[in-house]
């Protein structure tokens, strides 16, 4: 079980130039990655989103990349006809107004006969990416995986304790049908004004007991908290899943809560409420 938050960086120092890496990762539905690279470093940005992708299901995550230049490799590249044309127009301007010989800083300052051209490609900065982001994804999911074993903790006990208090259901649901069974039998004697016969009695409470009993619904819960502690304990991306979960078990609750007047039964109903909403909390931080 993995975090949807985590943290990562590093930084490759050569004579030349330093690369920069830095990764974090915040709670999002979907898989959301947000860029900030240096302008020569973009044509990495694909790779950049291939490695993130093989570590990260969910989440929104920020990667910066940022690349600072220690020595330059510039190369100068001078427009030789341009040079020679204004050097023409130089000495007929110098031989009609009688003006000394232009200098090279008049040439230099002309737009076009100097050009700096970079003697070099991203592909040099290759080694440097790939060593910044392999270990700033290795602290990244390092943080994720230490966040989310103990969110996974956490769902094992708040699981546990929603078994334990539906374990307590359970054992009151006959209690519960006996306490319908007594209050047909009460209401059908004040209606009556004489003991209800067998099988009238068995008629009405037959009818009740499938409105109110609970029995489906613990069923379906017991089912519901196996697979919860099945994908707890699993290292795959599961925060769908048991959201999905979460929401089936919600509902089993409610419906208990709105047939049951037994006191016991719905102060567990509430504890068990309470649970799953600790649940869903905690779930939102994981993959």
């Amino acid at each position: 079980m993995k975090s949807m938050t985590g943290y990562g960086h590093s930084s490759y120092i050569s004579d030349d130039f330093v690369i920069e890496c830095e990764i974090k990762s915040y709670n999002n539905r979907y898989l959301d990655i947000v860029h900030n690279i240096s302008q020569s470093l973009s044509s990495f940005e694909s790779y950049v989103d291939e490695r993130i992708k093989a570590v990260a299901r969910r989440g929104r995550i920020e990667v910066s990349l940022k690349l600072r230049v220690l020595k330059s490799k510039v190369m100068l590249s001078v427009d030789e006809g341009l040079v020679e044309s204004y050097r023409d127009a130089f000495r007929m301007i110098s031989d009609i107004a009688e003006l000394p010989t232009p200098l090279i800083s008049d040439f230099a300052s002309i737009d076009g006969v100097i050009t700096a051209v970079r003697s070099d490609d991203a592909s040099i900065y290759s080694e440097g990416v790939e060593k910044v982001l392999s270990e700033a994804l290795d602290a990244f999911e390092k943080g994720k995986i230490r966040e989310g074993e103990g969110t996974r903790k956490d769902l094992e006990r708040l699981g546990d304790s929603f078994a334990s208090s539906l374990s307590k259901i359970e054992a009151n649901a006959d209690r519960l049908e006996g306490h319908y069974r007594k209050l047909l039998e009460d209401k059908y004697r004040d209606l009556t004004g004489r003991n209800a016969s067998e099988s009238d009695f068995i008629t009405e409470l037959g009818a009740i007991l499938v409105r109110y009993s609970i029995n489906e619904e613990v069923s379906r819960l017991g089912v519901h908290i196996a697979e919860y502690r099945k994908l707890v304990s699993s290292d795959d991306p599961v925060g769908k899943k048991l959201d999905f979960i979460c929401q089936e078990m919600q509902r089993e609750c409610n419906t208990i809560a709105s047939k049951s007047q037994l006191v016991e039964i719905n102060l567990l109903v509430v504890s068990m409420k309470d649970d799953v909403e600790n649940i869903r909390e905690q779930i939102r931080n994981i993959e």
